[in-house]
């Protein structure tokens, strides 16, 4: 009898172990990529656990994400996905610039992959369209470079009288740095009859020379382009904007609320909540080619009087009216 119990308890002590495993196998694990750090990015990583829930996944209880961030090193990027591959994760997040996605699509074609980003995912190879994305990618884009002319239209509004308004690009970012998206600026800019050179920056000492050769270049604005560096140096931004007194327009509300002069984009905080609900929906059976990639329709205008006041700079009535919310 005492052998036969023996043998039943470690019977059942195996089947116990086992049932254990295969519990903690079936919760799912997310692999989060991204081309920035992490300081930057907490609330829209909030939102992104906001879209989870509503899709019914909470970190921590029945969900796990293993978080990788590159820092602003995008050379980092195509290692950091081929770890999360290797790690065999369910779904992989590509967020913080176009080279996030492209590095986790080169490293798998069966894990699903959903991204956000500014840049047309068509134009740039990531899916084959917008509504049947095919293969194992989709997100959300929030059409950031379409925008960059009417960004220079509200700088031509803000300053008319300037000639020169300067573009601030990352030359590490593929998508938003092509000629074909610079070209496009500057002709919106030949329309107004504004000439547009080009400041590249990716660290620190390429923020600094930038900005210094403003004066030289006797620019009256500044247009920030796209890029996730730029979202999590925004702070930077706005300090050296207020130092050289320039006023500068960027595509997030952030910008604005760290004390920057205006911003005209989507809320990135809806478009973070949508790429959680989109995780949701995968981790609960949908197949990303059958996902349509998201796109805003609405934009928000945020202007900053503080800073306009700051600057010397009056407001047009035509901004105002249609600003969205106006920090007094």
């Amino acid at each position: 009898m005492r052998r036969r119990e023996l043998l039943l308890l470690l019977a059942t002590g195996m089947m116990g172990a086992r049932a254990v495993r295969a519990q903690q196998k079936a919760i799912p694990v997310i692999g989060w990529l991204s081309g920035v750090s992490p300081g930057s990015y907490v609330s829209f990583v909030a939102a992104f656990r906001q879209g989870l829930s509503e899709a019914g996944y909470i970190e921590g209880q029945n969900l796990t994400v293993e978080y990788r961030w590159a820092e602003g090193h995008y050379d980092w990027l195509p290692a950091m996905a081929a770890d999360l591959v290797g790690r065999k994760v369910d779904v992989i997040t590509a967020t913080g610039g176009f080279n996030s996605p492209m590095a986790a699509k080169n490293a798998t074609s069966t894990i699903p992959i959903v991204f956000t980003g500014g840049f047309d995912p068509v134009a740039s190879g990531l899916v084959a369209s917008l509504a049947r994305p095919g293969g194992n990618l989709t997100g959300v884009s929030w059409l950031s470079y379409e925008l960059m002319p009417k960004r220079l239209e509200l700088l031509s509004e803000l300053v008319p009288r300037t000639a020169v308004i300067a573009l601030l690009i990352n030359p590490a970012n593929d998508a938003y740095s092509s000629p074909l998206v610079i070209s496009a600026v500057q002709e919106a800019a030949r329309a107004k009859g504004v000439h547009l050179p080009v400041l590249k920056a990716g660290t620190d000492d390429d923020f600094q020379e930038a900005f210094a050769s403003l004066a030289q270049l006797r620019a009256g604005a500044l247009l920030v382009g796209n890029d996730a560096i730029f979202v999590s140096r925004r702070e930077q931004l706005v300090a050296m904007a207020a130092h050289h007194a320039v006023p500068a327009i960027d595509e997030v509300r952030s910008f604005v609320d760290a004390g920057g002069l205006i911003s005209y984009g989507t809320s990135l905080t809806s478009v973070y909540r949508q790429l959680g609900r989109y995780v949701g929906e995968i981790l609960n059976g949908a197949k990303p080619a059958d996902l349509p990639i998201q796109q805003p329709t609405r934009f928000e205008l945020v202007v900053n009087l503080k800073t306009a006041e700051a600057l010397g700079l009056t407001v047009p009535p035509s901004i105002l009216a249609r600003a969205d919310e106006v920090i007094e």
